[in-house]
């Protein structure tokens, strides 16, 4: 017998390799979990319990990639965790007077929903700038997925996607006080009906008076979003280091 690894002779019943250090048994273990995903892949899903159990286990697979570059992909983890906590622990008052880099980052993908969505008609063309500024995030996780298999690149882009949710809460909360600032200098409440959003939004729907309950639901949602994103991308390095470790 030899080490699969290096080609160094193996003993019977040795449990690590004299020449690379290999753990025998955690590289088995190592094989037959990779042997059951292409099984399974193989297979292909055969209802839809299988199917979400396929896409559920690809998602949790790290790519040979971040294999290879753990320590680099570990280290823009904690960066990003970091950063996205230096969110999280805010509050609505505080994100709306200082919202942060991402917002200037998010509001093109803003304006661009109002313009992509206005042809459906004045109130789908005002929910647009948000659904535009959620749906980018979406669209390059979906993307990095699709061509690459980029499990790690999926968690980086829900992260900015639950972030978003903090970058529209503010302005949700705003909707009858209208103190914050918009786009061209102007205020909600000196600005015509249906120059602030959400006043708009929730007034046709006759939600206005709901607009800080609602707020306060969308940002906890997007905290919560935010943590299982560092939770994915953190899992995702630990089966990477355990990989590398086998």
């Amino acid at each position: 017998m030899e080490c699969p690894k290096c080609g160094a002779a193996r003993a019977a019943g040795q449990i690590t390799c004299a020449g690379c250090g290999l753990v025998f048994h955690k590289y088995e273990q190592y094989l037959a979990r990779q042997a059951a995903l292409a099984s399974a892949a193989d297979e292909g899903p055969s209802g839809p319990g299988q199917w979400l159990a396929v896409l559920w286990q690809d998602l949790l697979r790290p790519t040979d990639s971040l294999r290879a570059h753990v320590w680099a992909h570990a280290g823009l983890w904690a960066l990003l965790s970091v950063w996205g906590m230096s969110y999280i622990v805010q509050g609505i008052d505080s994100l709306g007077t200082h919202p942060g880099f991402l917002h200037s980052v998010n509001l093109p993908f803003h304006e661009f929903g109002h313009v992509l969505f206005g042809i459906l008609g004045d109130f789908i063309g005002s929910l647009g700038g948000t659904l535009g500024q959620l749906l980018m995030p979406v669209i390059c996780g979906v993307a990095l997925l699709r061509t690459r298999g980029d499990t790690f690149g999926a968690s980086v882009c829900l992260l900015w996607f639950g972030q978003n949710f903090l970058d529209i809460a503010p302005y949700m909360a705003d909707a009858r006080a209208g103190r914050l600032p918009l786009l061209g200098g102007n205020y909600g409440q000196s600005s015509p009906y249906g120059f602030h959003d959400w006043e708009f939004i929730l007034g046709e729907t006759g939600l206005l008076a709901y607009d800080t309950v609602l707020a306060a639901i969308t940002l906890n949602a997007g905290r919560l979003v935010m943590l299982v994103a560092m939770a994915w991308g953190g899992y995702l390095l630990w089966r990477a280091w355990s990989d590398a470790d086998a």
